[in-house]
């Protein structure tokens, strides 16, 4: 898909009247985590910190990292995850999971976090009515890699993902590895087979395989399917998601066993009528006391993921799933229903031809709002948009910041309520209306109206600022040699 070079940015639409309000945290590239009001102004940056993703705390504190492992030894290596104050002090640090010596580095204690991490007191890491988390105590759920060889699943080094619980001093309390789970994760022969000769290989250091890339790990929850007596759901146990391999999986916290899964395949008569989830983020268990409590809610991102049977698209089998265009869909975790969802269709455009006008292939999110509206951070484009029920887009904001790809993309965002951050009073909110993009125009450039006007075969009508009109009856072509769409 081609993007104009020229396009608005900022705050494009608020509606007041049915937006769900508050202050909006995202990465600004390069620069920092910035805050912004529903009408886009930039209200604070916490300058430096890098978000992956920056979480906001009540209080104004905001939890992100501070420095990245030198990407030619580590892949998406976060040194430390810290929590800073509305002034940027650092008031809580974690760094010491693995002590690190690359070639030209000093040595050092580092996180190696990635992607997601939860406080407790709160399950998911955004607003919950009655769950905030603490900001003075209290455990931390971090997702983390560590470098690990299994020849039961590849002769190549993995780069394993793993989930810890750590407490407001740093110790460790709880690890789950993930290749210890290789039996649990339901690939068949093919996909192994794949998997065995690439796991997902990435040019960095040691070559290791990114074999699973968990993408987000959160908390279940208080919820209604375990009050109803499914001991699957949990409220300690653990949902988690990974991009490669189209897995989304529940494990239980005590056993560490995988107690509820979907995916690698989407082709098994329970699942087939989800159509495939590929390359997912952000999937997570909608926390009790918001709207669609219970189910799961995904951000199915498309684009290229999994492993199995080879196509012409992938002779080796690797990323063998392919889709071009996203879907967030909201299933419920028991009967495996869809009950919500927003595609390319409720976008309103036509599938499949402008499917893909809804995509983003990597990163991006959904968070549920208290009056049921839908947070979006449709990542690759920097565009993150609040909907309704009804789909109804009622704010919309592009990140006019861009990285040193040249891209203004945005890993996820949250919403958090004003009183969250008692730093700032609470901003006059002003309605901004949705332009007709078909007559805006920048200064100086011509409006809608042509020129001269041709009607074929029917009652002429003058646009504005016509100069020249003409009427033919009757048309004749000697030679097409267009496509069918004449």
């Amino acid at each position: 898909m081609g993007h104009p070079t020229i396009y608005p940015t900022g705050t494009t639409v608020y509606n007041p009247k049915k937006a769900w309000s508050g202050y909006t945290i995202y990465q600004a590239a390069d620069l920092g985590a910035l805050l912004i009001d529903m009408n886009g102004r930039e209200v604070h940056l916490w300058k430096g910190l890098r978000g992956f993703p920056n979480k906001i705390l009540p209080g104004g504190y905001v939890l992100g990292s501070t420095a990245e492992r030198d990407p030619n030894y580590g892949f998406q290596d976060e040194a430390n995850l810290v929590q800073v104050d509305w002034e940027g002090n650092i008031v809580w640090k974690f760094d010491r999971y693995e002590y690190i010596e690359d070639p030209g580095h000093p040595a050092q204690w580092m996180a190696r976090a990635h992607h997601d991490y939860q406080r407790e007191g709160n399950p998911v890491g955004y607003f919950v009515p009655g769950q905030e988390p603490k900001v003075d105590s209290g455990n931390t759920l971090i997702l983390a890699h560590k470098n690990v060889k299994r020849p039961n699943i590849s002769e190549i080094e993995l780069l394993d993902d793993t989930i810890i619980e750590v407490d407001w001093e740093g110790n460790v309390l709880w690890e789950w590895t993930c290749s210890d789970h290789f039996d649990e994760l339901g690939f068949d022969d093919h996909a192994k087979k794949s998997l065995s000769q690439d796991p997902n290989t990435r040019y960095f250091g040691n070559n290791a395989g990114d074999w699973m890339h968990i993408n987000s790990a959160s908390v279940l929850g208080p919820n209604k399917f375990y009050d109803q007596g499914d001991e699957r759901f949990h409220p300690d146990n653990i949902i988690w998601d990974a991009r490669e391999t189209n897995i989304i999986a529940i494990i239980d916290k005590k056993t560490g066993s995988i107690v509820w899964r979907l995916g690698p395949n989407y082709n098994e008569p329970e699942t087939e009528h989800l159509g495939w989830i590929i390359g997912q983020h952000h999937a997570h268990l909608i926390p009790q006391g918001l709207p669609g409590e219970g189910n799961i809610l995904i951000f199915d991102n498309g684009g290229w993921a999994g492993y199995g049977l080879p196509n012409p698209s992938s002779p080796d089998g690797v990323k063998n799933a392919l889709r071009d265009h996203s879907r967030i869909l909201e299933i419920n975790p028991v009967t495996l229903d869809i009950e919500w969802q927003y595609t390319p269709t409720e976008a309103g455009f036509q599938a499949p031809l402008d499917s893909y006008r809804f995509y983003s292939p990597y990163i991006s999110s959904a968070q549920r709002l208290s009056n049921g509206n839908t947070l979006i951070t449709e990542g690759a484009d920097g565009r993150i948009f609040e909907i309704t029920r009804e789909h109804e887009i009622v704010w919309e904001h592009i990140s006019p910041y861009k990285n040193k790809r040249n891209s203004n993309m945005v890993y996820r965002a949250y919403r958090v309520p004003y009183d969250w951050v008692p730093q700032l009073e609470q901003p006059i909110e002003q309605e901004i209306a949705a332009i007709d993009v078909a007559d805006y125009r920048l200064p100086g450039a011509a409006g809608r109206g042509a020129q001269s006007v041709v009607e074929i075969d029917g009652t002429i009508s003058f646009g504005e600022g016509a100069l020249c009109v003409a009427r033919i009856d009757e048309v004749k072509i000697d030679k097409y040699s267009g496509g069918d769409d004449l």
